[in-house]
């Protein structure tokens, strides 16, 4: 019985491996793989695999070639893909052509992929993150919140979102994420569920404080929207694209440039450190683990530190 077992197996794998000729195949197979073992794809590397199903899923996967990989990277950056954008979406192309020839013994090599992303780092197109220190001026925000507030038949609060966030330093997704049953009401304080970690992708739970040192009261903020949750399981039960879309329409339309939603996280940060707030408790609320990381969202000036010496 064994022998037989053995032996389906084997035919079953050999037929698998003949099914996967073009890297649209690879793709398939990886997100299936990863299924089977309870690791479904996060939505960072969900896009990115989508983009490169459409520029390369209908290659097969030994004709894939430096030259297309250069010629991508030079395609993503044009549309306005930053070094580490692209990095990392060269580097999900390896994974799925490492993942086909370990695990399933597909006759694939990821030289090619290794040779194009020296070339887009010498380039320039793959490189780190660029760290942005935007901060929106006080007149931008009230812009902002009174814009996304002159639009009643709008069914998403954006203005009360764009306040929370300030409010609790927390990402877009971590706002659409938080429920009514994690928040502690005698301790003010909710639970953010998987919370981004590169050390830790799943399970990173944190219990954070809902403060008022920002200048937005994070607390008082979600007793307002007490009255539009209509039962939902989230606290903003809202689309996060939907939300962005709102607030970039709203910087268009206030003539506001080059401001994300994200940057209101990096607002959020500086403003607890500007209320005096040591790296230690600021990292309470914003959950970073790596206090070097921490660091960079702070944009204190000269100014600033003096003012809270004088305080």
């Amino acid at each position: 019985m064994e022998r037989r077992a053995d032996r389906g197996e084997s035919v079953a794998a050999k037929h698998r491996r003949e099914d996967i000729k073009t890297f649209g195949d690879m793709i398939d197979l990886h997100i299936a793989d990863l299924r089977e073992v309870n690791k479904p794809l996060r939505r960072t590397k969900a896009y990115a695999l989508e983009r490169l199903r459409l520029s390369f899923g209908k290659i097969a996967h030994n004709r894939i070639s430096r030259e297309l990989l250069v010629n991508y990277g030079r395609k993503r950056a044009k549309e306005g893909a930053g070094p580490s954008t692209v990095g990392s979406e060269i580097s999900y192309m390896a994974t799925v052509i490492t993942h086909a020839a370990a695990v399933h013994g597909i006759n694939a090599s990821k030289e090619q992929v290794d040779l194009a992303r020296v070339a887009l780092r010498r380039l320039g197109i793959v490189g780190g993150s660029i760290e942005r220190d935007r901060r929106p001026t006080e007149a931008e925000l009230n812009a902002i919140i009174e814009e996304l507030n002159s639009k009643p038949r709008q069914n998403i609060p954006a203005a009360r979102i764009v306040r929370f966030a300030v409010a609790s330093a927390m990402r877009l997704g971590e706002i659409t994420r938080i429920r009514w049953a994690d928040l502690d009401e005698r301790r003010r304080t909710v639970i953010v569920r998987d919370r981004k970690d590169p050390r830790k992708k799943d399970g990173n739970n944190q219990r954070v404080p809902l403060t008022a040192l920002t200048g937005f009261d994070a607390w008082a903020i979600i007793q307002e929207q007490r009255a539009l949750s209509h039962n939902h399981e989230q606290i903003f039960p809202y689309n996060e694209k939907s939300v962005g879309t709102a607030f970039q329409r709203a910087c268009n339309a206030r003539g506001i440039e080059d401001l994300h939603f994200h940057d209101l996280r990096h607002e959020a940060t500086s403003r607890l450190f500007e209320a005096g707030l040591s790296l230690e408790r600021v990292a309470i609320v914003t959950g970073h683990k790596d206090w070097k990381m921490l660091r960079r969202y702070t944009h204190l000036t000269p100014e600033m530190l003096f003012a809270n010496i004088a305080g």
